[in-house]
């Protein structure tokens, strides 16, 4: 498993018709704060803050297609050469992170190849590195500066 220590949370948040809403920084848009929401905003803020990700590279929620199936992947960060670097699955915090997740991200893999494949429910972090045909779990999320 993978250990994270989240920044401490610094969003815009505001309420609307009593619902609360999150600004994005990356998609630069009010969303609806939903628990997957919450994850994935700090899950976000850890890559820029912590690990010194780029902003520029970091996509959140596009489609893909899996054969006629359109999807949505949580987050992607792209390498320098804006190839897919590591693929982000998050779930809610009441979401346990199990194989069915695993077997998700592997089949959003499929349309977006990277190297990296992590999952997150904000309390559990668990990542691989794809290496010759296998996946090797890790210990901690790759220097993205070493990598790319």
């Amino acid at each position: 498993m993978i250990l994270i220590e989240y920044p401490r949370p610094d969003f815009k948040i505001e309420h609307r018709n009593n619902q609360p809403y999150i600004f994005d920084s990356i998609r630069r848009k009010w969303l609806l704060l939903q628990d997957e929401e919450w994850v994935r905003q700090n899950f976000v803020q850890y890559l820029l803050q912590v690990m010194g990700y780029p902003k520029s590279l970091i996509a959140l929620e596009k489609e893909i297609y899996l054969g006629d199936l359109k999807k949505r992947f949580d987050i992607l960060v792209y390498d320098r050469h804006h190839k897919p670097w590591m693929l982000v699955e998050c779930k809610s915090a009441a979401v346990p992170v199990t194989e069915k997740v695993l077997h998700q991200v592997l089949r959003y893999n499929i349309s977006m190849p990277a190297e990296y494949l992590i999952l997150t429910n904000g309390n559990h972090n668990y990542g691989w590195q794809k290496k010759g045909g296998q996946l090797i779990e890790i210990a901690s999320l790759p220097e993205f500066a070493a990598h790319c």
